[in-house]
């Protein structure tokens, strides 16, 4: 049975609409509190001089790749404030790091962020990966318009009654244009990263 032939009934629903397709926040205080982790990426792609100047420190505002991390991490503490919908949560981890890959033409950032309660963290990793991203892209706009922000996306998350959860291998890192999984890159054989970590 096609899911759009089944009783609205028993039909998925957007956990954050009501019945009447109001918009509301999820209550989740009969849910019981556990540990929940997420692990979230964006990349950021930049042409190679910039990416020089960024590894370099060279840029007129500073070093991009610190000040990324920490909006990174201070947007993941203020998520709920810019999602209208998120509940605030009191973080017990949170990790913003950005990697050049100068084969690849990009800046990885990844983010992982981590709590005890009775809600997950996947917006919090999400809005820090994203706010890194926007980061890069203010602090770089000076020398480089064409910056571009892709595959925000999430890789991971545990906890809560839903379990775990990796995105699938084949999805968790895309093959560039022109490049192909096991081709050499800047002399060793491409792989994939675990996911999750």
């Amino acid at each position: 049975m096609d899911r759009n032939d089944a009783p609205r009934t028993e039909r998925r629903r957007l956990t954050h609409v009501d019945r009447r397709g109001r918009p509301r926040m999820v209550d989740v205080s009969g849910k019981p509190a556990t540990a929940r982790r997420a692990v979230a990426e964006a990349e950021v792609a930049v042409a190679p001089d910039t990416m020089s100047l960024v590894i370099d420190g060279g840029g007129t505002k500073g070093d991009v790749l610190t000040v990324a991390e920490l909006a990174g991490v201070m947007a993941g503490k203020r998520t709920s404030e810019l999602i209208p919908l998120c509940h605030p949560l009191a973080l017990t981890d949170l990790v913003v790091s950005v990697t050049p890959d100068r084969a690849a033409g990009v800046l990885r950032i990844r983010a992982e962020a981590a709590t005890t309660g009775p809600t997950g963290v996947e917006m919090e990793a999400l809005t820090a990966a994203s706010v890194a991203a926007l980061t890069v892209y203010d602090m770089v706009k000076g020398v480089e318009r064409g910056v571009e922000i892709r595959s925000v996306r999430l890789l991971a998350k545990s906890g809560g009654r839903s379990g775990e959860w990796h995105r699938p291998a084949a999805e968790a890192e895309p093959v560039r244009p022109g490049r192909r999984p096991g081709d050499r890159v800047a002399g060793r054989v491409g792989r994939k990263r675990p996911v999750g970590g």
